[in-house]
Protein backbone atom coordinates (compact mmCIF):
# COMPACT_ATOMS: atom_id res chain seq x y z
CA UNK A 1 0.00 0.00 0.00
CA UNK A 2 2.70 2.46 -0.98
CA UNK A 3 0.22 4.99 -2.32
CA UNK A 4 -1.81 5.32 0.92
CA UNK A 5 1.24 5.67 3.15
CA UNK A 6 2.77 8.25 0.88
CA UNK A 7 -0.47 10.25 0.85
CA UNK A 8 -0.72 10.53 4.63
CA UNK A 9 2.78 11.81 5.23
CA UNK A 10 2.20 15.34 3.93
CA UNK A 11 -0.99 15.55 6.01
CA UNK A 12 0.82 14.70 9.24
CA UNK A 13 3.52 17.22 8.47
CA UNK A 14 0.90 19.94 7.84
CA UNK A 15 -0.87 19.31 11.16
CA UNK A 16 2.36 19.57 13.10
CA UNK A 17 3.13 22.90 11.47
CA UNK A 18 -0.25 24.25 12.41
CA UNK A 19 0.16 23.16 16.01
CA UNK A 20 3.55 24.87 16.12
CA UNK A 21 2.14 28.19 14.87
CA UNK A 22 -0.62 28.18 17.47
CA UNK A 23 1.87 27.69 20.26
CA UNK A 24 3.66 31.01 19.50
CA UNK A 25 2.06 34.01 21.31
CA UNK A 26 0.37 36.47 18.96
CA UNK A 27 2.04 39.90 18.77
CA UNK A 28 -0.17 42.96 19.28
CA UNK A 29 0.30 46.53 18.00
CA UNK A 30 0.04 48.57 21.22
CA UNK A 31 -0.45 51.84 19.30
CA UNK A 32 -3.54 50.69 17.44
CA UNK A 33 -6.77 51.55 19.36
CA UNK A 34 -8.87 48.53 20.14
CA UNK A 35 -12.50 48.25 19.22
CA UNK A 36 -13.37 48.86 22.88
CA UNK A 37 -11.30 52.09 22.94
CA UNK A 38 -13.03 53.41 19.83
CA UNK A 39 -16.44 52.65 21.29
CA UNK A 40 -15.48 54.40 24.52
CA UNK A 41 -14.32 57.52 22.67
CA UNK A 42 -17.52 57.58 20.65
CA UNK A 43 -19.46 57.47 23.93
CA UNK A 44 -17.33 60.30 25.38
CA UNK A 45 -18.03 62.48 22.34
CA UNK A 46 -21.74 61.69 22.37
CA UNK A 47 -22.10 62.49 26.07
CA UNK A 48 -20.12 65.71 25.63
CA UNK A 49 -22.34 66.84 22.74
CA UNK A 50 -25.52 66.03 24.64
CA UNK A 51 -24.35 67.97 27.69
CA UNK A 52 -22.57 70.98 26.16
CA UNK A 53 -24.35 71.46 22.82
CA UNK A 54 -27.84 70.18 23.50
CA UNK A 55 -27.95 71.43 27.09
CA UNK A 56 -29.19 68.15 28.54
CA UNK A 57 -28.87 67.42 32.25
CA UNK A 58 -26.63 64.58 33.37
CA UNK A 59 -29.61 62.65 34.76
CA UNK A 60 -31.38 62.86 31.38
CA UNK A 61 -28.25 61.73 29.53
CA UNK A 62 -27.88 58.77 31.85
CA UNK A 63 -31.52 57.77 31.32
CA UNK A 64 -31.34 58.06 27.53
CA UNK A 65 -28.07 56.15 27.17
CA UNK A 66 -28.92 53.62 29.92
CA UNK A 67 -25.78 54.35 31.93
CA UNK A 68 -25.33 55.62 35.46
CA UNK A 69 -25.06 59.34 36.28
CA UNK A 70 -21.60 58.89 37.93
CA UNK A 71 -20.42 57.37 34.64
CA UNK A 72 -21.77 60.39 32.76
CA UNK A 73 -19.74 62.63 35.07
CA UNK A 74 -16.61 60.55 34.48
CA UNK A 75 -17.10 60.68 30.71
CA UNK A 76 -17.50 64.47 30.80
CA UNK A 77 -14.32 64.74 32.85
CA UNK A 78 -12.48 62.57 30.33
CA UNK A 79 -13.79 64.77 27.49
CA UNK A 80 -12.03 67.73 29.11
CA UNK A 81 -8.85 65.76 29.78
CA UNK A 82 -8.67 64.47 26.20
CA UNK A 83 -9.20 67.95 24.76
CA UNK A 84 -12.51 66.94 23.22
CA UNK A 85 -14.18 69.77 25.14
CA UNK A 86 -12.33 73.05 25.59
CA UNK A 87 -13.58 75.94 27.71
CA UNK A 88 -13.36 79.40 26.19
CA UNK A 89 -14.48 82.47 28.16
CA UNK A 90 -15.76 85.24 25.92
CA UNK A 91 -16.01 88.53 27.84
CA UNK A 92 -19.09 90.57 26.90
CA UNK A 93 -18.63 94.14 25.72
CA UNK A 94 -18.23 96.50 28.66
CA UNK A 95 -16.37 94.03 30.89
CA UNK A 96 -12.64 94.34 31.42
CA UNK A 97 -11.44 91.23 33.24
CA UNK A 98 -8.03 91.18 31.56
CA UNK A 99 -7.48 94.86 32.31
CA UNK A 100 -8.46 94.32 35.94
CA UNK A 101 -5.99 91.45 36.30
CA UNK A 102 -3.15 93.52 34.83
CA UNK A 103 -3.81 96.40 37.25
CA UNK A 104 -3.95 93.94 40.15
CA UNK A 105 -0.63 92.41 39.13
CA UNK A 106 1.08 95.75 38.51
CA UNK A 107 0.15 97.27 41.88
CA UNK A 108 -0.28 94.21 44.11
CA UNK A 109 -4.01 94.75 44.64
CA UNK A 110 -6.31 92.17 46.16
CA UNK A 111 -8.95 93.20 43.63
CA UNK A 112 -9.57 95.76 40.90
CA UNK A 113 -13.02 96.48 39.47
CA UNK A 114 -13.10 98.38 36.17
CA UNK A 115 -16.31 99.83 34.75
CA UNK A 116 -17.23 101.34 31.43
CA UNK A 117 -17.94 105.07 31.43
CA UNK A 118 -17.69 108.27 29.50
CA UNK A 119 -14.72 110.54 30.11
CA UNK A 120 -16.52 113.48 31.73
CA UNK A 121 -16.19 113.69 35.50
CA UNK A 122 -19.93 113.36 36.12
CA UNK A 123 -20.12 110.26 33.92
CA UNK A 124 -17.15 108.67 35.68
CA UNK A 125 -18.61 109.43 39.10
CA UNK A 126 -21.97 107.87 38.23
CA UNK A 127 -20.39 104.70 36.78
CA UNK A 128 -17.97 104.20 39.67
CA UNK A 129 -20.71 104.83 42.26
CA UNK A 130 -22.92 102.17 40.65
CA UNK A 131 -20.05 99.66 40.66
CA UNK A 132 -19.26 100.49 44.30
CA UNK A 133 -22.87 99.82 45.29
CA UNK A 134 -22.73 96.41 43.57
CA UNK A 135 -19.43 95.66 45.29
CA UNK A 136 -20.94 96.31 48.71
CA UNK A 137 -24.03 94.29 47.87
CA UNK A 138 -21.97 91.23 46.93
CA UNK A 139 -19.10 91.36 49.44
CA UNK A 140 -20.71 92.37 52.74
CA UNK A 141 -21.64 88.99 54.18
CA UNK A 142 -21.81 89.67 57.92
CA UNK A 143 -19.77 90.72 60.94
CA UNK A 144 -17.87 93.64 59.39
CA UNK A 145 -17.13 96.94 61.06
CA UNK A 146 -17.15 99.55 58.30
CA UNK A 147 -15.00 102.66 58.39
CA UNK A 148 -16.24 105.40 56.08
CA UNK A 149 -14.81 108.57 54.59
CA UNK A 150 -17.90 110.72 55.00
CA UNK A 151 -16.87 113.49 52.59
CA UNK A 152 -16.76 111.22 49.50
CA UNK A 153 -19.31 112.11 46.82
CA UNK A 154 -18.61 108.77 45.09
CA UNK A 155 -19.50 106.71 48.16
CA UNK A 156 -22.54 108.89 48.81
CA UNK A 157 -23.73 108.07 45.28
CA UNK A 158 -23.04 104.37 45.90
CA UNK A 159 -24.87 104.16 49.20
CA UNK A 160 -27.90 105.98 47.79
CA UNK A 161 -28.24 103.07 45.31
CA UNK A 162 -27.64 100.31 47.85
CA UNK A 163 -30.77 98.26 48.65
CA UNK A 164 -31.40 97.23 52.24
CA UNK A 165 -29.97 93.83 53.17
CA UNK A 166 -32.53 91.34 54.46
CA UNK A 167 -30.30 90.47 57.42
CA UNK A 168 -27.63 92.58 59.19
CA UNK A 169 -24.27 92.36 57.41
CA UNK A 170 -22.26 94.79 59.55
CA UNK A 171 -21.93 95.63 63.23
CA UNK A 172 -21.01 99.31 63.02
CA UNK A 173 -20.48 102.07 60.46
CA UNK A 174 -17.86 104.48 61.81
CA UNK A 175 -16.64 107.78 60.42
CA UNK A 176 -12.87 107.57 59.96
CA UNK A 177 -12.21 111.26 60.58
CA UNK A 178 -14.03 114.41 61.60
CA UNK A 179 -17.41 114.78 59.97
CA UNK A 180 -18.63 118.17 61.11
CA UNK A 181 -18.79 120.89 58.46
CA UNK A 182 -20.90 123.79 57.25
CA UNK A 183 -24.56 123.12 58.20
CA UNK A 184 -25.70 123.31 54.55
CA UNK A 185 -23.34 120.47 53.62
CA UNK A 186 -23.25 118.56 56.92
CA UNK A 187 -26.48 116.84 56.00
CA UNK A 188 -24.69 114.98 53.19
CA UNK A 189 -22.09 113.47 55.49
CA UNK A 190 -24.74 112.56 58.04
CA UNK A 191 -26.93 111.08 55.32
CA UNK A 192 -24.07 108.90 54.04
CA UNK A 193 -23.40 107.34 57.44
CA UNK A 194 -27.10 106.97 58.23
CA UNK A 195 -28.03 105.40 54.88
CA UNK A 196 -25.20 102.85 55.02
CA UNK A 197 -26.02 101.92 58.61
CA UNK A 198 -29.69 101.43 57.77
CA UNK A 199 -28.96 99.35 54.65
CA UNK A 200 -26.51 97.05 56.45
CA UNK A 201 -28.36 96.82 59.76
CA UNK A 202 -25.41 98.37 61.58
CA UNK A 203 -25.03 100.93 64.35
CA UNK A 204 -24.05 104.39 63.07
CA UNK A 205 -21.11 106.02 64.86
CA UNK A 206 -20.60 109.69 64.03
CA UNK A 207 -17.34 111.59 64.54
CA UNK A 208 -18.37 114.60 66.67
CA UNK A 209 -15.79 117.07 65.41
CA UNK A 210 -14.58 118.91 62.33
CA UNK A 211 -12.00 117.11 60.22
CA UNK A 212 -9.47 119.96 60.26
CA UNK A 213 -8.91 122.39 63.11
CA UNK A 214 -7.29 125.83 62.98
CA UNK A 215 -4.19 124.80 64.92
CA UNK A 216 -2.40 121.69 66.21
CA UNK A 217 -3.24 122.75 69.79
CA UNK A 218 -6.96 122.93 68.98
CA UNK A 219 -6.84 119.52 67.31
CA UNK A 220 -5.03 118.00 70.27
CA UNK A 221 -7.50 119.49 72.72
CA UNK A 222 -10.49 118.22 70.76
CA UNK A 223 -8.92 114.77 70.40
CA UNK A 224 -8.95 114.49 74.19
CA UNK A 225 -12.66 115.22 74.43
CA UNK A 226 -14.48 112.12 75.80
CA UNK A 227 -16.94 112.02 72.88
CA UNK A 228 -14.11 112.03 70.33
CA UNK A 229 -12.05 109.58 72.37
CA UNK A 230 -14.89 107.05 72.34
CA UNK A 231 -14.90 107.06 68.54
CA UNK A 232 -11.11 106.91 68.26
CA UNK A 233 -11.09 103.82 70.50
CA UNK A 234 -13.38 102.04 68.03
CA UNK A 235 -11.10 102.54 65.03
CA UNK A 236 -8.93 99.44 65.71
CA UNK A 237 -12.05 97.28 65.23
CA UNK A 238 -12.63 98.46 61.63
CA UNK A 239 -12.37 95.57 59.14
CA UNK A 240 -13.19 97.40 55.90
CA UNK A 241 -12.56 101.04 55.00
CA UNK A 242 -14.52 102.78 52.24
CA UNK A 243 -12.45 105.73 51.08
CA UNK A 244 -12.01 108.13 48.23
CA UNK A 245 -8.74 109.29 46.70
CA UNK A 246 -8.37 113.05 46.66
CA UNK A 247 -6.09 115.31 44.69
CA UNK A 248 -4.36 118.34 46.17
CA UNK A 249 -7.21 120.34 44.68
CA UNK A 250 -10.14 119.47 47.01
CA UNK A 251 -13.31 117.87 45.69
CA UNK A 252 -16.41 120.11 45.48
CA UNK A 253 -18.02 118.31 48.44
CA UNK A 254 -14.96 118.70 50.66
CA UNK A 255 -14.52 122.32 49.60
CA UNK A 256 -18.15 123.10 50.49
CA UNK A 257 -17.81 121.37 53.85
CA UNK A 258 -15.25 123.86 55.15
CA UNK A 259 -12.85 120.99 55.95
CA UNK A 260 -10.13 122.07 53.60
CA UNK A 261 -6.65 123.47 53.54
CA UNK A 262 -5.65 127.10 53.55
CA UNK A 263 -3.51 128.65 50.81
CA UNK A 264 -0.50 128.21 53.12
CA UNK A 265 -1.33 124.49 53.50
CA UNK A 266 -1.52 124.14 49.73
CA UNK A 267 1.89 125.76 49.28
CA UNK A 268 3.46 123.58 51.99
CA UNK A 269 2.02 120.37 50.57
CA UNK A 270 3.03 121.29 47.02
CA UNK A 271 6.55 122.08 48.19
CA UNK A 272 6.70 118.66 49.88
CA UNK A 273 5.63 116.97 46.61
CA UNK A 274 2.10 115.97 47.61
CA UNK A 275 -0.12 114.71 44.77
CA UNK A 276 -3.10 113.25 46.62
CA UNK A 277 -4.65 112.01 49.84
CA UNK A 278 -6.67 109.27 51.49
CA UNK A 279 -8.71 110.49 54.46
CA UNK A 280 -6.78 113.81 54.32
CA UNK A 281 -3.42 112.03 54.81
CA UNK A 282 -1.30 113.25 51.89
CA UNK A 283 1.35 111.36 49.89
CA UNK A 284 3.79 112.06 47.07
CA UNK A 285 3.95 110.55 43.58
CA UNK A 286 5.53 107.35 44.90
CA UNK A 287 2.92 106.98 47.63
CA UNK A 288 5.19 108.03 50.50
CA UNK A 289 3.47 109.93 53.30
CA UNK A 290 4.04 113.69 53.17
CA UNK A 291 4.28 115.12 56.66
CA UNK A 292 3.55 118.82 57.13
CA UNK A 293 1.92 120.96 59.77
CA UNK A 294 -1.42 120.12 58.17
CA UNK A 295 -1.29 116.58 59.62
CA UNK A 296 -1.23 117.86 63.18
CA UNK A 297 -4.51 119.74 62.64
CA UNK A 298 -6.52 116.67 61.54
CA UNK A 299 -8.78 114.81 63.95
CA UNK A 300 -9.24 111.20 62.87
CA UNK A 301 -7.49 108.01 61.81
CA UNK A 302 -3.78 108.46 61.25
CA UNK A 303 -1.55 106.73 58.68
CA UNK A 304 -0.69 103.75 60.88
CA UNK A 305 -4.31 103.11 61.79
CA UNK A 306 -5.44 103.30 58.16
CA UNK A 307 -2.77 100.84 57.02
CA UNK A 308 -3.85 98.28 59.63
CA UNK A 309 -7.40 98.01 58.25
CA UNK A 310 -7.54 94.63 56.42
CA UNK A 311 -9.68 95.69 53.45
CA UNK A 312 -9.19 99.25 52.18
CA UNK A 313 -11.53 99.98 49.27
CA UNK A 314 -11.09 103.09 47.14
CA UNK A 315 -13.82 104.19 44.74
CA UNK A 316 -12.28 106.84 42.51
CA UNK A 317 -11.72 107.76 38.88
CA UNK A 318 -11.45 110.54 36.37
CA UNK A 319 -8.53 112.23 34.66
CA UNK A 320 -8.15 114.83 37.42
CA UNK A 321 -7.26 112.05 39.87
CA UNK A 322 -5.00 109.85 37.73
CA UNK A 323 -1.78 110.91 39.47
CA UNK A 324 -3.32 110.65 42.94
CA UNK A 325 -4.79 107.19 42.32
CA UNK A 326 -1.51 105.91 40.88
CA UNK A 327 0.36 107.21 43.93
CA UNK A 328 -2.18 105.72 46.34
CA UNK A 329 -1.67 102.31 44.73
CA UNK A 330 2.11 102.61 44.74
CA UNK A 331 2.05 103.44 48.45
CA UNK A 332 -0.41 100.61 49.23
CA UNK A 333 -2.84 103.02 50.84
CA UNK A 334 -5.63 100.86 49.44
CA UNK A 335 -5.80 97.22 48.35
CA UNK A 336 -9.10 97.23 46.44
CA UNK A 337 -9.78 99.72 43.64
CA UNK A 338 -13.08 100.48 41.91
CA UNK A 339 -12.45 102.75 38.93
CA UNK A 340 -13.30 103.59 35.32
CA UNK A 341 -11.75 102.06 32.21
CA UNK A 342 -9.90 105.26 31.21
CA UNK A 343 -8.20 105.49 34.62
CA UNK A 344 -7.29 101.79 34.55
CA UNK A 345 -5.60 102.18 31.19
CA UNK A 346 -3.75 105.25 32.44
CA UNK A 347 -2.49 103.24 35.43
CA UNK A 348 -0.88 100.78 33.02
CA UNK A 349 0.57 103.43 30.69
CA UNK A 350 3.74 104.07 32.77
Amino acid sequence: MPYRVGARQPLRSSMLSAQHVRSVPEKKDLHLPTRADSAQLRLVVRVARMYHELGMRQTDIARELHISQPRVSRLLKRAAQEGIVRTVVSAPEGTYTSLEERVEERYGLAECIVVDSGEEEAQVGAAVSAAAATYLETTLTGGDVIGLSSWSATWLGAVEQLPDFRVPVAKKVIQLFGGVGHPAVQVKATRLIDLLARATGAEAVFFPSPAVLGSPAAAQQLSEDPAVTRVMQLLPSVTIALVGVGSVDPSPLLRESGNMMTDADTRDLAAAGAVGDVCLRFFDAEGAHVSTGYDARIVGADLERLRLIPRRVAAAGGERKHAAIRAALRGHWVNVLITDVHTARALLAD
